[in-house]
């Protein structure tokens, strides 16, 4: 079963809440982040803002766009490999991300952060001092996140100034700080891990991604700790380049979003009135 973790809420502001969508990164596993969408689209949740890392960068960017998340989720469940990544092996790493621009340019309705119809954060990391790097407000989108998916030994690093760029959940696995600080006081983090390891690893990319794997559990109460709402949803045992699973994916999805709709709801409904201190009065 999926699992929805609540968090205490904290800090509400007066008024209407100013929910934040927080996307994690796992490849093809992040394409469940579109059936979130469509049920939150479905049920007219509103979202203040959306941020998202490596994956949950590109549906974040997709759906801020103004690209519905019912098309998010049929070109989530298309897409191969190939069509963001080329074999192009050098010192750096084993594939080059620049095919990924052509394949954002058919998904993103618009191209930059002022343009977007919902305000969007994406997150990358630093290589050399292993700091966050986010990206909002003002600029293209294209290097952001393409920088935010550049899983370190399988892609380049991405150059930025005087920078090298990799995968956002190197620093940072879900950006929920990110929403906070894009002004939303309730945030929903959907967190995508890979499945349990049941063997130990068989080549190189297996041992570098079940590092990977380590450094973020260790590293996870950061972005929990920003987080009101977790949502994980249940991926069985599909594999992170199992993107020809992506209708089970998107299905797993719509299934958190569905079960956690209830606490969301309640936090947009009106606050009951305080009594009245005339009427106390008249009764004392």
């Amino acid at each position: 079963m999926y699992r929805l973790t609540r968090r205490r809420r904290r800090g509400d502001a007066e008024g209407t809440p100013r929910i934040g969508l927080a996307l994690g990164g796992g490849f093809a596993r992040g394409i469940a982040h579109s059936g979130v969408l469509k049920i939150f689209e479905q049920h007219r949740i509103p979202l203040h803002c959306i941020t998202g890392v490596s994956a949950g960068a590109i549906v974040a960017a997709a759906y801020a766009s103004g690209t519905p998340a019912a098309d998010i989720a049929k070109v989530g469940s298309s897409m191969r490999f190939r069509h963001v990544a080329k074999w192009s092996i050098c010192r750096m790493g084993f594939m080059g991300s620049e095919r990924m621009k052509r394949f954002l340019e058919g998904v993103l309705k618009v191209h930059r952060f002022e343009d977007m119809a919902t305000p969007l954060g994406v997150l990358a990391t630093d290589l050399c001092t292993g700091e966050p790097v986010s990206f909002r407000d003002t600029g293209d989108v294209f290097l952001p996140i393409r920088a935010s998916c550049s899983y370190p030994g399988l892609f380049q690093p991405v150059p930025y100034g005087d920078r090298l760029l990799v995968d956002g959940a190197m620093s940072i696995e879900v950006p929920a700080l990110l929403a906070r600080q894009l002004g939303a006081t309730h945030v929903i983090s959907v967190s995508v891990p890979p499945p349990t390891c049941i063997r130990p690893p068989s080549d190189v990319l297996q041992i570098v991604r079940r590092c990977f794997q380590i450094m973020q559990r260790h590293s996870e109460g950061v972005w929990r700790d920003a987080s009101d709402l977790i949502l994980t949803p249940d991926l069985k045992s599909i594999d992170w380049n199992g993107f020809e699973a992506g209708p089970e994916l998107v299905k797993a999805g719509e299934a958190a979003a569905t079960e956690a709709l209830p606490a969301i709801r309640e936090w947009l409904s009106p606050p009951a009135a305080a009594p009245d201190a005339r009427l106390d009065e008249r009764f004392a």
